[in-house]
């Protein structure tokens, strides 16, 4: 942001970066600069909700950027260790509602963005070339955000890569602020910063984004370009977890080629879903 963006007038000095200088921020959040160099290096923790929104309105959050530094302000507010938790595992009202999406390529992701579960025509376009049982066994597991920056393959599955990269970070963002303590989320954030240079860019930028929903060109090696929309539906039961699916428009070259990876026969049968059996 621009002190133009706000109404401000920049000073005729020399500015060293473009954006906000702490004093503007103060001045358009009605709190004094020196309280909010405070907040700013972790010294003030008890920020009243009030000054968090007069801050989330100078800056001209949305809200889930607003819910996003509420989540944060209450984490630094309470001191928590870190845990390691148990592994997550799919219910069997959500393995049967997979069976029933034997036409539409499904995913059912954790909340680290682990696949904990994904029907045969979901394993099929987004990782045929990773063994189908891997998601029954915690720790061979796929990871969406390992393969989104560290495969070969779904690096070259997506048209638009950054895209499809920018999203899974924001979506990152908001896990971390949600679960602040989740040691293997802070291993997964650690393992891809020294590992993915294109990672760290996208982490540095600090924009949250929740993945709802989303149109993607995929590049599929067996069928060829398929556009799909990908819809992440909260799962009542367990909301930490989320069910991918990914739909085509009626009667478009999309879906037949959903229909032709369908009728490929290089996996397991329609009706085999792949769990984690605890």
């Amino acid at each position: 942001m621009r002190p133009e963006d706000v109404g401000l007038c920049p000073a005729g000095a020399r500015r060293r970066v473009p954006g906000l200088r702490r004093e503007e921020l103060a001045q358009l959040a009605g709190i004094s600069a020196s309280y909010y160099t405070r907040l700013e290096q972790g010294q003030s923790l008890n920020a009243s909700p009030a000054v968090l929104d007069a801050i989330a309105t100078a800056l001209l959050l949305d809200q889930d950027e607003r819910e996003h530094l509420r989540r944060l302000a209450a984490a630094v507010s309470r001191t928590v260790a870190a845990s390691r938790p148990r592994p997550e595992r799919v219910s069997p009202a959500t393995l049967d509602l997979l069976r029933l999406m034997g036409d539409v390529p499904a995913v059912v992701q954790g909340r680290r963005t682990d696949v904990l579960a994904w029907n045969p025509l979901g394993h099929a376009l987004l990782a045929g070339h990773v063994d189908p049982t891997s998601p029954e066994r915690p720790s061979d597991r796929p990871n969406a955000a390992r393969m989104i920056f560290l495969d070969a393959h779904s690096r070259e599955l997506y048209a638009d890569w950054p895209r499809k990269a920018r999203a899974l970070v924001g979506n990152l963002r908001l896990a971390v602020g949600k679960h602040p303590e989740d040691g293997l989320l802070a291993a997964l954030i650690g393992e891809l910063t020294v590992r993915s240079p294109e990672f760290v860019t996208m982490w540095a930028d600090h924009r949250i984004r929740p993945c709802d929903a989303a149109d993607y060109e995929l590049r599929h090696p067996l069928v060829g370009r398929i556009t799909v929309t990908q819809q992440a539906l909260a799962i009542a039961r367990s909301p930490e977890q989320t069910l991918i699916a990914h739909t085509t428009e009626a009667g478009s070259p999309s879906q037949n080629a959903i229909q032709l990876l369908a009728q490929a026969g290089t996996w397991c049968t329609a009706t085999e879903v792949h769990p984690v059996r605890g």
